[in-house]
């Protein structure tokens, strides 16, 4: 059965999400409501006929499903403008990085469902990968938060203890592949390609190798096997780039990026 929607805190993953959820089909415009304190710059969902307001009070008393996707700083006086309009019938869903459930518990102070859920940026396209823990939830409750982020991506159910490092592997990775990218791009123009080809062809071989790994569950070892041969321009380029530190940096920008988060 189809839920009023709120997403408080229209920023990039807010819209991201709210586009996401039209496109997939899995909500109505008209059953959602976005909000943000400058709603000019909403003006292209609010065309697609979400509902865009300022007053998040409003928002939370018209719906059922609470997004939170305010700014980690911005989540506690949220929260406290909200206690009085949250009600045992609400399903809270933080996507705020660094934000647990007992902090959203303790500032809340009722017993509600309450989930955390670590989409990214893909979520626009269908495309994400969101990890999801929860608190209170019924099975039923769970089977809709599951449904709803799987109609715009894959779901996975972790730990919260293993949030923050979701975090970085999930979202922040995003950003890791995209200088992957930019730097194959780069590579590509000093080899002969203008950039707009080396674009292409770099963002689908990334995206077929992903889908390999996807569709057929094999082992990145597996498939950079079939691709290497003896004495070969392959082979000779990831020992290259191994020399360099390739998948070293790598792993400890993933560790950085961890550290980072623990430490604020």
């Amino acid at each position: 059965m189809s839920k009023k929607i709120a997403i408080i805190g229209g920023g990039n993953l807010g819209s991201a999400i709210a586009e996401g959820l039209l496109k997939s089909k899995f909500a109505k415009a008209t059953d959602i409501t976005i909000t943000k304190r400058n709603v000019s710059t909403l003006k292209h969902l609010e065309a697609k006929g979400i509902k865009v307001i300022a007053d998040n009070a409003a928002a939370v008393s018209n719906s059922e499903l609470i997004i939170l996707a305010v700014k980690p700083f911005q989540i506690k006086d949220v929260l406290t403008g909200l206690k009085k309009v949250i009600t045992e019938k609400h399903i809270l869903v933080s996507v705020i990085t660094g934000i647990s459930i007992s902090d959203i518990e303790e500032t809340v102070k009722k017993k509600v469902a309450i989930f955390r859920a670590m989409p990214n940026t893909a979520i626009a396209i269908q495309e994400s990968i969101t990890c999801i823990s929860n608190k209170n939830a019924t099975d039923t409750q769970v089977t809709y938060v599951k449904d709803l982020f799987s109609t715009v991506g894959k779901v996975v159910a972790i730990d919260e203890k293993l949030m923050d490092a979701a975090t970085v592997l999930g979202a922040c990775g995003t950003a890791y592949a995209m200088r992957y990218i930019r730097a194959n791009i780069q590579g590509g123009i000093e080899i002969g390609f203008d950039a707009a080809t080396a674009n292409l062809i770099v963002a689908q071989t990334v995206k077929g190798a992903a889908d390999l790994l996807l569709q057929k569950g094999t082992h990145p070892e597996q498939e950079i096997d079939k691709v290497t041969t003896p004495k070969g321009c392959t082979i000779a380029g990831l020992n290259e780039m191994e020399h360099q530190g390739f998948s070293s940096s790598l792993i400890k920008g993933i560790a950085a990026s961890y550290d980072k988060i623990l430490k604020g």
